[in-house]
């Protein structure tokens, strides 16, 4: 009985030790030795190794040339970039220097290459267009961050396993290190300094963070060191370190909060659109947002819709109502001010033909004012006057107010109707005209 207030220490004791030997690292752990050697043989870029990255490259810029994910996912599984990554990672983690010198230069040579072939290839493409999946590793920013951190853990982990299992492709996959290269490689090509510096920062971003990922998880592993760790070397790791993660990551914020603004703003604008035009049935056939220009730009064009100046102005001072400020409403008025391309070819035959619809809508309404139904009058006609024939009825074309009538008709005789001021009066009755004149045919 004594040993009954010890019992619950006991049991959370047990408890603790069999929560950390579920996440304990060290099962399934592979030989360090075989760990190594490993990673100092993914290091290499010769002979093969170089030949595969650079088809890696031409298949990653192929497939963002034509905007197709699979393409782009399938270089990715062929590409051998992480090695001196996770090389270079595990030498600060082992202070192995040769290990990390031969690391960091494979990886500027992989880098090199992979930039040489990129550009070479969209020099030589005939297609230039910027597409969606080259836009997407232009403008990197902390969820990019996270990505490579966390897939440089899982990357890592996998590798000090004696089962590897499924993690290795989907972390060459998900830290994406080949379409940002081939981007850059785009940048060059084409001249445009932006996205070239986008995308090598989205690279270098994912190169640090695996790396950091990779030495953390070798510290937590405790490998030993190459050789006996000098105090002063630990501290410049752990200052370098820190310095190389700022640099890294203050300007990835900043770029995830202009992200956030960016998209935020486009929702006001989407509601006010909703809110002022779609409503209303006027559907925008082009629009352009301008989130970067100053003032803000949003631009829209309609079908048929046209605006006056005084309610573009209107439009303008209700975006406050939608908290959207600094922002000038252009609506384009001709469809030549389209921008060149399908939608401006599609718009010029529709609004001709929408003009041609119109004139025929004006000219109809003008021949209703001229039009008589005149079945219902000849019948009762043919039975009160039967002399006559052929009658057809039509409105004075001279007249401005239209209120003459002319009936044209024919006799057996040839000769007019006796009774023909009487016929008039009963057909200015029946038509609700002021006169009517009675035309013999011949």
């Amino acid at each position: 009985m004594h040993f009954c207030p010890k019992q619950p220490k006991y049991l959370h004791n047990t408890m603790r030790k069999r929560i950390l030997d579920f996440i304990n690292l060290h099962n399934g752990e592979e030989t360090r030795e075989k760990v190594l050697e490993t990673v100092k043989a993914n290091t290499s870029f010769r002979g093969a190794n170089l030949w595969i990255l650079a088809c890696a490259i031409v298949i990653a810029s192929v497939g963002l040339n034509v905007n197709s994910t699979a393409v782009i996912i399938g270089a990715m599984l062929i590409s051998p970039l992480m090695g001196p990554i996770v090389g270079s990672g595990f030498a600060l983690a082992i202070h192995d220097i040769a290990l990390l010198k031969k690391s960091v230069k494979n990886l500027l040579i992989a880098t090199l290459v992979s930039l040489s072939v990129a550009t070479v290839y969209f020099l030589i493409s005939p297609f230039k267009e910027t597409q969606s999946e080259l836009l997407a590793r232009t403008s990197p920013n902390i969820y990019d961050v996270i990505i490579a951190f966390f897939g440089g853990l899982v990357g890592v982990i996998a590798l000090t396993r004696v089962e590897k299992g499924n993690p290795i492709p989907g972390v060459a996959i998900a830290t994406a290190l080949m379409p940002p290269l081939c981007t850059a490689g785009f940048g060059l090509a084409t001249g445009n300094i932006t996205y070239f510096t986008g995308a090598f920062y989205l690279y270098t971003i994912n190169c640090f963070f695996i790396c950091i990922s990779t030495f953390l998880i070798i510290k937590y592993l405790k490998y030993a060191p190459v050789k006996t760790p000098d105090a002063r070397f630990e501290k410049r790791i752990r200052f370098g370190i820190t310095l190389l993660i700022l640099v890294m990551i203050i300007p990835s914020f900043y770029m995830a909060y202009n992200l956030f603004t960016e998209k935020s703003y486009n929702h006001r604008v989407e509601a006010f659109i909703e809110a002022e035009f779609t409503a209303a049935g006027y559907t925008p056939i082009y629009r352009q947002i301008r989130f970067n220009s100053q003032p803000k730009k949003i631009e829209l064009a309609f079908l048929n819709k046209k605006f006056t100046p005084e309610e573009i102005t209107t439009l303008n001072q209700r975006l406050s109502k939608y908290a959207i400020d600094n922002t000038d409403l252009s609506i384009i008025q001709d469809s030549s001010d389209l921008p060149a391309g399908p939608l401006r070819d599609y718009a010029n035959p529709v609004k001709m033909l929408a003009e041609k619809q119109a004139q025929i809508r004006d000219l109809q309404s003008e021949l209703i004012t001229y039009k008589i139904d005149a079945r219902i009058l000849t019948g009762e006609m043919a039975i009160l006057f039967p002399e006559l024939s052929d009658i057809s009825f039509g409105r004075h074309s001279a007249a401005s107010d239209s209120s003459t009538v002319v009936m044209l008709y024919r006799t057996a005789t040839g000769s007019p109707p006796q009774d023909g001021a009487k016929i008039e009066r009963w057909l200015e009755q029946k038509l609700g005209v002021a006169t009517v004149r009675l035309v013999r045919q011949p």
